[in-house]
């Protein structure tokens, strides 16, 4: 999964959209390597808390997105999924399942573990989440469905949330999932043309990001210790970010929002004197509001010493480049 640091970090900081169109050929799906830090923390979430990750509003088909998504996988790493309508199946954890009855079909033992970590996770799931539980296990990105009709997220599949609960989500309109989001009545307002535009015919992209003391993927609110920093020194935080997308799906009115979240520590992940900058930059332009929501309000004198000292000692470079 990529990010784009330049464009993402940038003062004064602004809640807003901040979309831009997806280059051509830059896939939207990554996959997981067997027993890879990220099918790891999903299988654990999925095996004992699926509830919190897989929810929908009742009466809502989601069939129709998830065949497309299967397709876009399929077309987009064929060594990694196949889909034949029916069966999808993920070569490289030795697993498929039945779209039409949710059968799982262990195919090979898997590389990891004791072989059958998949399958026996999939089969706990009920059979009409199967098929999404097996997309979440093959491919780093979360997914939601928005439905550009009502505005609203009437599907999630999202073990990873950043300090946010799927269920409190599912079935809202967009400018309601925003809600508590400090600063974004711009993002709030521009929610029907939002959607609109990412249901249409093109691709889009934006970048979220924050500095936190959390080191798990997985940051549920019911796994996150109310007091971030308490045994977090700014020395040792973390860089969460996110590479989300949208998979349009026109002839639906919805679109498939795809959320790659990665975690790293800071201090490898600010590579340059201009990103260091930039970040404390940033940082020291949000609103009172904006770092209570992002919980740097307590940290934020300490956070802005430290990147002061990164931006005197890390090598030159380029802001536009990444970060590692």
């Amino acid at each position: 999964m990529r990010f784009d640091f330049a464009a993402a970090v940038t003062a004064p900081f602004r809640m807003q959209p901040g979309l831009r169109r997806l280059a051509p050929g830059v896939p939207q799906l990554t996959p997981l390597a067997p027993g890879s830090r990220h099918q790891r923390e999903k299988l654990a979430v999925l095996s004992a808390f699926w509830p919190r990750a897989l929810v929908q509003r009742a009466g809502f088909d989601a069939g129709p997105a998830l065949d497309a998504v299967c397709e876009h996988a399929a077309v987009e790493h064929p060594a990694h999924w196949r889909w034949d309508g029916r069966l999808a199946c993920a070569p490289t954890l030795g697993t498929a399942v039945d779209a039409t009855t949710g059968a799982v079909l262990p195919l090979q033992a898997g590389a990891f573990g004791l072989g059958d970590e998949v399958p026996r996770c999939l089969s706990k799931l009920p059979a009409a989440w199967r098929r999404a539980g097996l997309i979440a296990l093959a491919f780093a990105e979360d997914l939601a469905i928005v439905d550009a009709a009502d505005t609203t997220l009437p599907w999630l599949a999202v073990a990873l949330p950043s300090h946010w609960d799927p269920a409190e989500k599912v079935g809202h309109g967009f400018a309601d999932v925003h809600a508590p989001v400090a600063d974004a009545e711009l993002v709030r307002r521009a929610a029907p043309a939002l959607l609109k535009l990412v249901s249409g015919t093109e691709r889009w992209e934006r970048f979220v990001w924050n500095v936190t003391g959390h080191p798990r993927l997985c940051a549920h609110p019911q796994v996150v210790a109310p007091e971030r920093w308490r045994d977090t020194p700014v020395a040792r935080a973390f860089w969460r970010t996110e590479h989300q997308t949208f998979i349009p799906l026109p002839a639906l009115g919805q679109a498939v929002f795809t959320i790659g979240v990665e975690v790293q520590a800071l201090s490898q992940a600010l590579a340059t004197r201009a990103q260091a900058r930039a970040l404390h930059d940033a940082i020291a332009s949000m609103s009172p509001a904006v770092l209570d929501y992002r919980g740097l309000a307590e940290v934020q004198a300490p956070l802005l010493a430290w990147l002061a000292a990164q931006a005197d000692t890390l090598p030159e470079g380029d802001r536009a480049d990444p970060a590692a």
